[in-house]
């Protein structure tokens, strides 16, 4: 990777997290998968690489493109 996700920002709105990435909304998060990114971001996980995951926003720089394979 070349480097550690940033840009990435949530917030709670009763029981849905809104995603957002540089300003722009990513993802929504809602009931048990909203609560399980709580858990997860409180239990000590850094909610850039959570949120990087879950709006797919992780392969950057050194994933194959699948062009040369034999």
């Amino acid at each position: 990777m070349t480097g550690a996700p940033s840009g990435f920002e949530f917030t709670v709105q009763g029981e849905r997290i809104a995603i957002r990435h540089h300003g722009r909304p990513a993802a929504t998060l809602r009931k048990s998968a909203a609560a399980k990114f709580l858990d997860d971001v409180n239990r000590g996980d850094d909610p850039q690489e959570l949120m990087a995951r879950i709006t797919g926003n992780y392969k950057r720089g050194n994933e194959r493109s699948g062009i040369h394979r034999p």
